[in-house]
């Protein structure tokens, strides 16, 4: 009976084995299966995304022919300067009981009076306390804010693509909207904030004018982004949505919270460029991966820890990368003062090295001077080229000289301009304010500044 009842039970096993089970489409039947969705998770998420109003005053120029066809054109740059006020609406993310709020620097960057409305319709006022154009991240600090309802960040390098997200925002003003929807992909980088540092995460959950600074939330209900851009041609959202990652905003607040008032970003020292097919072919490598150096400042940090120009960088602390915004994310994430871990291939073999993070060095110091009525270019403000002033003017990483902070009057009908960089001054090379004082003093009656515009080279003459 025993060797029966096993072999009845082999029988009815192999028969479900070789019979598929068809999944079956039904009507919810209970009421839990009904109430099944996204409620419970909105519900607490919510009050934590904030609507911010944010006003700017600018002065602007009044003149009584503005309409006028044709004399507008002759009065043009003259009038009455009166200020006027522009508006601009969005959404921000409280980060902390105390009122800590992530935004958007297009938002807010700029803003003279930030007025920030809870969900439950308590304002506040607002000051930024750290903005930075190019991450297009803002810091914001609520006035007398305690108990508030607040979201966890996520590590936002375990985001995968495929998993659900939820936006949450003011699009258009409207009032708080939740759309939904997935990652849709992972390390887009690029041309969505017109420079080479942005780095987001793409959602096909409905973006829209008015959801910038909004929350990008996995479905634990912990924030995995902020909402800051839209791929469009109409303006509306067509599925393609961007969020700066969470680590980078992490870093903000612990910058924000140290008392910066400007975002410190690790020093690169060096310039690169995707690895595609014909380079890998060139570099001999088995497939395109990775960010190959082009050119690298001698006194940058990996210069320092060994790396050379043609050396691949594949991976910071961990984390591939396969661009330089990819690389200035990683660093960024990481902190100064801390050591990155990079990986890099040369002549086909993988190596590693530690790499200090630091700021731009502000050595030799820019040592900014205005020139006197003794020399031949009164009012001429000179500075000294570093790393700091390389990074802060967008100088080529050779640079070396002296910069015009401010042509003044008489430089500027010489023919000098704002960023331009003198080189040589009748011959003779300058650097700092002082030398290029000393040789302005008693040039002669005709002058040549060397002078190096846009990465161009080329020659100023004037007569005194």
């Amino acid at each position: 009976m025993p060797r029966l009842i096993s072999a009845c039970l082999a029988l009815v096993l192999a028969a479900s084995l070789a019979c598929p089970v068809v999944a079956q489409t039904r009507v919810p039947q209970t009421r839990s299966e009904i109430s099944l969705g996204f409620a419970p998770l909105v519900r607490d998420a919510a009050p934590a995304v904030v609507n911010i109003y944010a006003k700017v005053v600018r002065e602007t120029q009044v003149s009584a022919f503005a309409s006028d066809p044709f004399f507008s054109d002759f009065f043009n740059g003259l009038g009455v300067q009166r200020p006027s006020v522009q508006n601009s609406l969005g959404s921000g993310v409280i980060l902390s009981p105390d009122g800590i709020v992530v935004s958007n620097y297009h938002v807010v960057g700029m803003a003279t009076e930030i007025r920030v409305v809870l969900s439950d319709r308590r304002e506040y006022q607002a000051r930024v306390l750290l903005a930075d154009q190019d991450s297009d991240l803002a810091i914001l600090q609520l006035d007398a804010a305690e108990g508030l309802p607040h979201l966890e960040l996520r590590d936002s390098d375990s985001v995968e693509v495929g998993e659900l997200v939820l936006a949450i925002g003011n699009p258009f003003g409207v009032g708080q909207t939740v759309t939904s929807g997935i990652v849709s992909g992972l390390a887009r980088s690029g041309a969505l904030t017109g420079n080479a540092r942005g780095y987001f995460l793409q959602t096909d959950a409905a973006i829209n004018p008015g959801n910038s600074g909004g929350a990008l939330i996995d479905v634990n209900g912990d924030l995995i982004g902020i909402n800051t851009a839209i791929l469009s041609q109409s303006g509306g959202s067509n599925g393609i949505g961007f969020a700066i990652p969470a680590n980078l905003v992490s870093e903000f607040v612990s910058q924000a919270r140290r008392g910066q008032a400007m975002f410190l970003r690790p020093w690169a020292g060096m310039a690169g460029q995707p690895v595609d097919q014909s380079l890998a072919e060139t570099l001999n490598m088995a497939r395109p991966y990775g960010m190959v150096i082009t050119d690298l400042h001698h006194r940058s940090p990996f210069a320092i820890s060994g790396l050379l120009v043609g050396d691949v960088i594949t991976e910071v602390d961990g984390q591939d990368v396969n661009s330089p915004s990819e690389m200035i994310f990683r660093m960024s994430t990481v902190g100064i003062g801390k050591t990155a871990e990079i990986r890099y291939l040369r002549d086909g073999a993988m190596r590693d090295a530690g790499v200090n993070l630091i700021a731009p060095p502000n050595d030799p110091p820019a040592d900014q001077k205005t020139l006197t009525d003794r020399t031949a270019l009164p009012g001429l403000t000179i500075a000294r080229v570093n790393p700091a002033v390389i990074v802060e003017w967008g100088l080529p990483l050779g640079a070396d000289g002296a910069l015009v902070v401010d042509p003044g009057n008489f430089g500027t009908r010489a023919g000098l301009r704002q960023g331009d960089v003198i080189l040589r001054i009748n011959g003779a090379e300058v650097r700092s304010a002082d030398e290029v004082a000393v040789e302005l003093v008693n040039p002669g009656v005709n002058v040549q500044l060397d002078v190096i515009r846009q990465g161009r080279q080329f020659d100023i003459r004037f007569r005194l």
